[in-house]
């Protein structure tokens, strides 16, 4: 098992101090990124949230933040910049 700290979306509410409405509305379309900063176990709906990506991210600046997903998402995590 790994060390890794996965949290729910009340969970990551409390920690972050956003709502969770506002976690699933508008951060998790614009900021979080599926499969980076979020997956969905086993396919099904519910979504669990990798604190380790959410927390190293939260402190790059948004020009970073903007660079680094600017560009087309891959299958394998990368981007292809246009």
């Amino acid at each position: 098992m790994s060390g890794e700290t996965y949290l729910t979306t009340e969970e990551l509410s409390e920690r972050i101090k956003y709502d969770c409405r506002t976690i699933r509305d508008r951060l998790k379309d614009s900021v979080l990124i599926e499969g980076k900063h979020y997956f969905r176990p086993f396919g099904g709906r519910k979504i669990l949230y990798i604190w380790s990506a959410i927390e190293r991210d939260m402190k790059m600046g948004s020009a970073e933040v903007q660079a680094e997903t600017s560009g087309i998402p891959m299958a394998a995590g990368g981007y292809c910049n246009v």
